[in-house]
């Protein structure tokens, strides 16, 4: 015998329409709005339909259910830390353009910028007192609580690397060039000025910077024969200090002769 099909009755019909829809505007929405948790207030009417009734009934269901707020993880930004290379600032500009176009080398051994009078820069290097042309330098650096960068496979003289406003100096050090066979592994230390050279990408480690004079040529005991020390173009007699050539000094750097210079040097 077949069972008579049970016929859905017109509240029960009505609320699947109302679940239908509440279900299809869930799905066109993102996110749901909060739904707030209000007791409802049915009001009962008797001249209410069955179909108003059953919208009633699960209107105050569904006032009941409280949605519960979804975790959205915050991702926190990754900072990237760059670390860049701090520029130092010379303390003093001492370049200085020579006044005229200087002749060429004559044969006593006295160089172009040394045609007439001239300023020069005093410092010390392990005790020994330089002078240098103005012509010849750039400026002055402070080592004060700076740190040179090291390069891998360079030579002993390399002290490394210091990052100026001219670009990237390579500082030399100086003791090691100037005076080879008197020196000590202590003359690195209480290093504080790198004074740059004109035209080259390279300063020179000092151990203090005096003062400037104006030297007269002919106050120059000068060096017609520089074999063993190239670099060293005469002594002042006044001052007591020797005047550096800094493009013999040049030269022997690009060749790669502090050896061979190292080797002859024993006067």
């Amino acid at each position: 015998m077949t069972r008579p099909v049970k016929l859905k009755t017109r509240p029960q019909l009505a609320l699947e329409s109302y679940l239908d829809a509440l279900l299809q505007d869930a799905t066109a929405q993102e996110l749901p709005e909060p739904v707030l948790e209000l007791e409802p207030v049915i009001a009962v009417d008797s001249a209410l339909d069955e179909f108003q009734l059953a919208v009633l009934e699960e209107q105050a269901r569904d006032a009941h259910v409280v949605v519960a707020p979804v975790a959205v993880p915050i991702v926190a930004p990754v900072a990237l830390a760059v670390v860049e290379p701090v520029v130092v600032e010379p303390i003093a500009d001492v370049h200085l353009p020579p006044s005229i176009t200087p002749p060429p080398e004559t044969g006593d051994g006295r160089p172009s910028w040394a045609a007439e009078p001239f300023e020069c820069l005093l410092f010390d290097v392990a005790g020994l007192t330089l002078a240098v042309p103005l012509v010849c330098l750039g400026s002055i650096y402070s080592l004060e609580g700076q740190e040179l960068t090291p390069l891998f496979g360079q030579p002993e003289w390399f002290l490394g690397i210091l990052p100026s406003q001219a670009g990237n100096l390579k500082v030399l050090d100086t003791a090691r060039w100037v005076m080879p066979d008197r020196y000590r592994d202590d003359f690195r230390q209480g290093l504080q000025y790198v004074i740059s050279v004109q035209g080259y990408e390279w300063g020179l480690a000092v151990h203090q910077v005096s003062r400037s004079l104006r030297l007269d040529p002919n106050e120059i005991k000068w060096r017609s024969h520089r074999g063993q020390r190239p670099w060293l173009a005469g002594t002042v007699i006044e001052h007591m200090c020797a005047l550096l050539d800094v493009a013999e000094l040049a030269e022997l750097i690009a060749s790669g002769a502090v050896k061979l210079m190292a080797q002859n040097q024993r006067s």
